[in-house]
C-alpha cells in the first residue's frame, strides 16, 4: 500500500509552534479576541496616562502648598516663626496636617507643639546656607519635607503627610481598573456581535459551497447591501452562474453530439450487418455493384464520424481557457489555411487580397478557424465558382477577415444560428459536415477578444466575417493579391 503524501512543510505543526492551534480557532473568536485585545491596550494606555497625570498633579499641589505655607510662616503678613516657635497656634498644625521645626546651623532644633518634622543633612545644609532650599520625600515617615532659610544660621523645616494623597491615588487606580475591565468586557461583547453580523455572509457562502459539493445544485445566494462581503457573495453567485452555464453547455453538447452520432452509427451498423449477412448461406447474396456501393457508404460514414470526432475534440480544446501570448502574423495564418483549402477543394477558385496584420494569439487555433471559413465557402460555391477572401483593417485596433462564397446564401431566419453548435439549416443537411465548423470559428474569435458576423455578399452568397484585434505593421511589402 502506498504511504500517504506528507503535508506541506508550512502546514506541519512543530513543537512550540502555536500557528496551527491559532488557525484552528474560529474566525468569530479571533475577531472577538482581537477587539478585546485592542480595547484592552487602549484602556491600559489611557489609564496609565491618566494615573500618571493625576499623580504628578497631586504631588505638585502638595509641594506648592507646602512651600507656600513655609514662606508664609517665615515672611508672611502674620509671621509664625518667633524664637522657639511657641507663638505658632495649635490650629495651624491640626488644620493643615503639618509639622514644623526650627533647625539651627549647629544642629540644634526647636519644635512647636507635638512631634517635629524629620530632618537630615539636606535641611542642615539649608540652615548653614549651603543650598537655598530643600524639598524631599521622607520614606520612613511617608511625608514631604521642605526646608527654607529662617534668619541667620537657621532654617524652617516643615513636613506634610502624603497618606491622603496616596489614598486618593489608590482609589483612582481602583476606579480605572474597574472601568477598564468593564470596557474590555463591553468590547468583547460588541466584537462578538459585530463578528456574528459581519460573518453571516461568509456563513451563507460556506453553507452554499457545502450544498454545491453535496448536491451539485448551483442555486445563487440571496444578497442585500453593498459592503465587501456582499460583493464577494455577488462574485460567488456570478461564479455559480458561470458553472451552471458551463454545465448546461456540456449537457447540450453531449446531447447534440449523441444525436449527430446516432445517424451515421445506425447507418454504419445497418450496412455492416447487411454485408455480414450476405456471406451467410441462408441470406441472399449481394451483387458486386451493391457490395461496392455499401462499402463506399461505410467508408463515407467512417470519414464523417472521424471528422465529427475531430471537431468535437477541437471544440473541447477551445473550451479550455488558457493564456495566449504568441505573436502571430495573420497573413501567414491565412496563407497556410489557403494552401490546405486548395488541396482539399477542386473546381473552386480563391480570390484573395490580404493586408498585413499582427496580433497576439494562438496560431494553430486561428489557422483552424480560417480553414473552417474557407471550407464553408468552398462547400457552398458551385463548380467553377469563386470564394472571395479579404483581410483588411476595419475599426481602430481591429481587422476583419471576410470570406464570401458564390452560393445561394443564407436565409435571414437562419443567420442568427449559423455559429451555434450542431446547427444546420434544412439546405445544409444534405451536404457533408458536422455543424461544428462555424461554432469553432466563433469560439476562436471570442477567445482572442474578437467577434463573428454573417451577412450577404455582393455575389449573392453568404458573407462570413471574423473581427480580430491587433495592429497593422508600419513597413510590410507582403500585401498582395493571390489568384
Amino acid at each position: 500500500m502506498t504511504a500517504p503524501a506528507p503535508p506541506p512543510p508550512d502546514l506541519i505543526e512543530h513543537p512550540g509552534n502555536d500557528n496551527g492551534r491559532w488557525q484552528r480557532v474560529s474566525l468569530r473568536s479571533r475577531v472577538t479576541l482581537l477587539a478585546a485585545i485592542c480595547v484592552a491596550g487602549a484602556v491600559a494606555l489611557v489609564s496609565v496616562g491618566a494615573f500618571v497625570t493625576v499623580r504628578d498633579s497631586l504631588y505638585d499641589q502638595v509641594d506648592d502648598n507646602l512651600v507656600q505655607r513655609a514662606h508664609q510662616a517665615v515672611s508672611g503678613p502674620q509671621v509664625l516663626v518667633r524664637g522657639d516657635l511657641r507663638s505658632v497656634p495649635a490650629a495651624f498644625y491640626s488644620a493643615t496636617n503639618l509639622r514644623i521645626s526650627l533647625l539651627m546651623a549647629d544642629g540644634s532644633e526647636f519644635t512647636g507643639r507635638g512631634k517635629g518634622p524629620p530632618s537630615g543633612s539636606a535641611e542642615l545644609a539649608v540652615a548653614r546656607r549651603e543650598i537655598p532650599r530643600s524639598l524631599r520625600t521622607d520614606e520612613r515617615t511617608g511625608s514631604r519635607v521642605v526646608a527654607i532659610p529662617a534668619g541667620p544660621n537657621a532654617a524652617l523645616v516643615m513636613s506634610q503627610s502624603l497618606e491622603p494623597t496616596k489614598s486618593t491615588l489608590a482609589q483612582l487606580s481602583i476606579v480605572l481598573v474597574v472601568i477598564g475591565g468593564a470596557g474590555i468586557l463591553l468590547a468583547a461583547a460588541a466584537g462578538t456581535a459585530v463578528a456574528r453580523t459581519a460573518l453571516r455572509p461568509i456563513q451563507r457562502l460556506t453553507a452554499a459551497t457545502e450544498r454545491v459539493a453535496r448536491t451539485g445544485e448551483l442555486r445563487p445566494i440571496p444578497v442585500g447591501g453593498d459592503d465587501e462581503l456582499v460583493r464577494l457573495t455577488t462574485r460567488f453567485n456570478t461564479m455559480l452562474g458561470a458553472l451552471a452555464e458551463s454545465q448546461e453547455q456540456q449537457r447540450r453538447l453531449v446531447a447534440d453530439a449523441g444525436h449527430e452520432l446516432r445517424t451515421p452509427l445506425t447507418s454504419l451498423r445497418t450496412n455492416l450487418e447487411l454485408l455480414m449477412a450476405s456471406d451467410r448461406p441462408e441470406y441472399p447474396t449481394l451483387s458486386e455493384e451493391d457490395r461496392r456501393e455499401m462499402l463506399g457508404d461505410v467508408q463515407a460514414q467512417i470519414t464523417e464520424l472521424s471528422a465529427l470526432v475531430g471537431d468535437l475534440v477541437e471544440l473541447a480544446r477551445e473550451d479550455v481557457p488558457h493564456a495566449v501570448h504568441e505573436p502571430v502574423e495573420l497573413v501567414d495564418v491565412v496563407e497556410r489555411a489557403l494552401s490546405r483549402a486548395r488541396r482539399r477543394t477542386s473546381g473552386v477558385e480563391f480570390d484573395v487580397r490580404l493586408q498585413p496584420w499582427s496580433m497576439l494569439g494562438d496560431a494553430t487555433a486561428l489557422e483552424r478557424a480560417v480553414l473552417n471559413l474557407l471550407d464553408n465557402g468552398a462547400k457552398w460555391s458551385p463548380a467553377g465558382g469563386t470564394v472571395r477572401v479579404r483581410l483588411e483593417s476595419q475599426d481602430p485596433g481591429f481587422a476583419v477577415l471576410e470570406v464570401a462564397d458564390s452560393g445561394p446564401g443564407i436565409a435571414p431566419e437562419d443567420r442568427p444560428h449559423v455559429f451555434e453548435r450542431f446547427y444546420r439549416s434544412s439546405d445544409a443537411r444534405t451536404l457533408r459536415g458536422s455543424g461544428l465548423g462555424l461554432a469553432i470559428v466563433k469560439q476562436v474569435a471570442e477567445r482572442h477578444g474578437g467577434s463573428v458576423r454573417v451577412g450577404e455578399a455582393t455575389e449573392g452568397g453568404a458573407l462570413l466575417s471574423m473581427y480580430l484585434p491587433g495592429g497593422a505593421e508600419e513597413i510590410d511589402s507582403r500585401s498582395s493579391e493571390h489568384q
